[in-house]
Parts: structure tokens; sequence; C-alpha cells
């Protein structure tokens, strides 16, 4: 693809590295922006260095916040007895929208997946043990990680590691959503439903 300035085609480049960005889509970006009031494109700018030098990574859950402690953990009303444990932080967005859940959260950081050299040690496994410990006022940690290979092997490791606390009730969200089916890709009436009529998993 031949562009007319050197400073066009370096950022149809950046914006191509985008996902589901193709060099046409990044071109058809870059003009717009180049057509566009400068302060536009200046406040475009702004907000994503801003986000990327100054979100931070909640020190209790690992959502992503503004503080060192993000809302939800920080928030008095919600419901500490119950944990809701999900993969990656797209998880805890899509389950807020539902209005369904009122506990708190665990972000993983990802599934436990030995193709791509991801194991337990690469996740917040260690953090949410440590809010489990004898003196939690967690009664029940509801998995809600997607139903695909990967998130079930990482659901049972953790039922597993588990299985010794008493007096802790082990849930999933009920299997509405489709096997190998992400979480983020599912609608809110389909999640809402699966948190409410969530089923414990078995100790064996």
């Amino acid at each position: 693809m031949e562009f007319p300035s050197k400073l066009i085609e370096n950022a149809v480049e950046e914006l191509a590295k985008l996902p589901g960005v193709g060099k046409k889509t990044a071109l058809r970006l870059a003009l717009h922006l180049l057509k566009n009031e400068s302060e536009d494109t200046f406040s475009l700018a702004e907000a994503l260095v801003k986000m990327r030098t100054e979100v931070k990574h909640c020190t209790t859950c690992h959502n992503i916040s503004d503080t060192e402690v993000c809302g939800i953990c920080a928030n008095p009303l919600r419901d500490r007895s119950l944990l809701c444990v999900v993969s990656d932080i797209r998880d805890v967005i899509a389950i807020e929208n539902t209005s369904q859940y009122k506990g708190l959260y665990h972000v993983l950081g990802g599934v436990i997946s030995p193709l791509e050299g991801v194991g337990p040690s690469d996740l917040h496994i260690d953090s949410l043990l440590e809010r489990l410990l004898p003196n939690s006022e967690v009664k029940e940690v509801l998995m809600a990680i997607s139903p695909t290979m990967e998130g079930d092997t990482t659901a049972f490791y953790l039922t597993r590691k588990l299985r010794d606390h008493q007096n802790l009730k082990i849930t999933s969200i009920a299997r509405g959503i489709p096997v190998g089916g992400e979480l983020e890709y599912t609608d809110e009436i389909t999640l809402g439903r699966s948190i409410v009529e969530r089923t414990a998993y078995g100790r064996s």
C-alpha cells in the first residue's frame, strides 16, 4: 500500500497493530483523525497516554482501577461474603453490566494453559488463597470462568485447592453460557441468569 506521506504511513502502521484492525481500516481511522478538529485528536492522544501511564491494578482483586484499591473492593455496600473468581478484567465488566451480582471479585489474569506455557504460578492464585484464610469474611466462592477447556481446567484446579477450606461454599455460574463460549460475548440476560442460578461444585 502506497502512502502520500511518511507520517500517515507511520500512523497507519501503529493503528494496524490494534486487534481486528487491518491496513485499510487503519488508513480510514488515520484519515478521519487528520480530517477531524485538532482538539479531538489531541484529546484522544492524551486519553490514551493517561490510560497507559496512570491506570493501576487493584492491590486486592487485580481489577483495573484509578486508585490502589478499586471502587468495588472499597464499596462498603458490596457483599463481602461472596467472592467471584474470573479470568479477565473484561469478565468483571460483563458481569457488572448484568446488575445481578453484588459481591466482590478476584481477577486471575488468565487461565491455566499448558500449550501456551501458562501455569498456576503465572496467575493470581496465591493472592486468592490469601483472601480465603480462616479469618476471611468470604463464605462462597463463585467460579465465573469461561467454560472452555482451559477455563474448566482452571476451575477444577482451584476447586481442588479450596476443597479443604471448611465452611466455604464453591459454586459455578449456571451453564446457560454455551460450552466453549467467552463471558464477554454473552448477552447480559443470559449472563445475569447464570449468576442468579449458579450451581455448587462437587467436592471429591
